[in-house]
């Protein structure tokens, strides 16, 4: 396989990162369809829109897995302060990490996932926290082997049931 290279998202990237974030959502809606939003025709196009947005806020980063000119898996995250509700103080956040599912297996995630740290670390960010879905075993392999640890559980409870 040709080589993978990690790098700020730009905006020609947009289309590729909406149809990653567009199988994001679906992935976590077959997780936990009561939980999750479900995807519709236009969640790849509303995604992307809206990380397009988020290039060029000072406290955003967007990294972007490509091979052979082609965007395989990116990454979303950012830099917040103080969080009373959250009980924590300043630290970098990851919301997104997603890889093609053709390209998993090599190691990309890990690339991903470590440049983000990275790129958090160097905006000054003293801790990374993220968030997994409770049935996204490999996602939850790949933070534990990166040294996250658990720290909360969310638990979700339906009021019409």
């Amino acid at each position: 396989m040709d080589a993978v290279g990690i790098r700020g998202a730009a905006p020609a990237d947009i289309p590729a990162i909406g149809r990653l974030g567009a199988l994001l959502v679906r992935t976590h809606h077959d997780l936990d369809p009561e939980r999750f939003i479900a995807a519709t025709s236009r969640t790849a196009h509303g995604y992307g829109s809206f990380l397009g947005t988020q290039l060029d806020e000072p406290n955003v980063i967007i990294l972007v897995a490509e091979r052979n000119g082609d965007v395989i898996g990116y990454t979303y995250g950012g830099v917040e302060g103080t969080n009373y509700m959250e009980l924590r103080g300043p630290a970098g956040m990851l919301y997104d990490i997603v890889v093609d599912p053709a390209h998993r297996g090599h190691g990309i995630g890990r690339m991903l996932l470590d440049a983000t740290l990275e790129a958090l670390k160097a905006r000054g960010a003293p801790r990374v926290v993220l968030s997994t879905a409770e049935r996204n075993a490999s996602a939850q392999r790949l933070f534990d082997r990166a040294g996250f640890r658990r720290t909360m559980i969310e638990m979700t409870r339906e009021l019409d049931s």
